[in-house]
């Protein structure tokens, strides 16, 4: 491997777009599998655990009367191909499974999440032995494959904190992704920053998601860095902003929040092919409206293999 190509695969992790806590936002797009070596396949599953269980009234935490929770686990297998150094192709299958509950009422939901297709864009590139700087885009389409028999209006009161926009595996719509991203090193410390804003459209039984944001970075420092590996360890800032849900043209009460967390990331990398991320994010400031049952922390992991 020339170092030229190295100091590329040392800032691969730090480039992907983590799935958040709104499952049906986010894509994790494996920008990483972008190596300079060029064309060629690439494949991986990205892993989030969030588990839900603070009872929130009016954006300010509240006893949880009914006990209510919810834990959803959401996998992502993608697979893609890079046709040239700068430019990639990502398909991204999700596989969902919620289970959830109340005093008196438990249930469970697993299925085939919304597909997406997405195009990973490297639009700057500069780098030395001593420091690197990329910028990367992202975007693309998601397509209504998952379930969405939740949004039903006669299937939202589960629980006052949970709701059929909280159980759905699918939204019922055709909604756009884009992104960017920033990553910037010099010798062993670095810094990285991606966006990525879903733009919603109405899907089935009239109901339309609200645009969402979604952001993820912070600081970083190699503890490992050499020719054949490298390790890091992040400090990373994330979260989303949403607002209102609309059923049937008429806002919802519960639906629009602005979660921001907080949590330590490790990323290893293996040559240019193989790439590994694992993450905690604890909840450091959450604002609700209505009544809504709000993540208390989630757990990111991701594998992706270069072929």
């Amino acid at each position: 491997m020339t170092f030229r190509r190295f100091v590329f695969a040392t800032a691969l992790l730090s480039s992907g777009c983590p799935a958040s806590a709104c499952d049906l936002c986010s894509i994790y797009a494996a920008t990483e599998a972008q190596a300079e070596s060029g064309s060629g396949f690439f494949a991986g599953i990205a892993e989030q655990f969030t588990y839900f269980n603070t009872f929130q009234s009016g954006g300010r935490d509240a006893p949880n009367p009914d006990a209510e929770h919810l834990s959803s686990f959401v996998s992502q297998a993608f697979a893609g191909y890079n046709l040239n150094n700068r430019i990639g192709l990502q398909l991204t299958v999700p596989l969902i499974f919620r289970e959830y509950g109340r005093e008196g009422a438990h249930g469970s939901e697993a299925g085939l999440g919304d597909l997406s297709f997405i195009g990973n864009f490297r639009l700057y590139e500069g780098l030395t032995e001593h420091w690197t700087f990329r910028w990367t885009g992202v975007a693309g389409i998601k397509f209504p494959t998952g379930d969405s028999g939740h949004l039903n209006p006669a299937d939202q009161d589960f629980a006052a904190g949970i709701g059929g926009h909280d159980l759905t595996l699918g939204s019922g719509s055709f909604d756009g992704l884009v992104g960017t991203g920033l990553f910037a090193r010099w010798r062993r410390v670095f810094v990285s920053a991606n966006v990525q804003y879903a733009i919603r459209t109405e899907g089935d039984f009239g109901y339309q998601f609200a645009n969402d944001w979604i952001w993820f970075g912070g600081p970083g420092v190699y503890a490992l860095l050499n020719h054949k590996h490298t390790l890091a360890a992040q400090l990373v800032v994330s979260g989303e902003s949403k607002g209102q849900d609309t059923l049937q043209g008429v806002s919802t009460q519960d639906t629009a929040e602005t979660i921001v967390y907080l949590g330590p990331q490790l990323a290893y990398t293996w040559s240019t092919r193989l790439s590994a991320q694992l993450g905690i994010d604890i909840p450091v400031s959450i604002d609700s409206t209505g009544e809504q049952v709000v993540p208390d922390w989630r757990i990111r992991a991701a594998v992706t293999w270069r072929f």
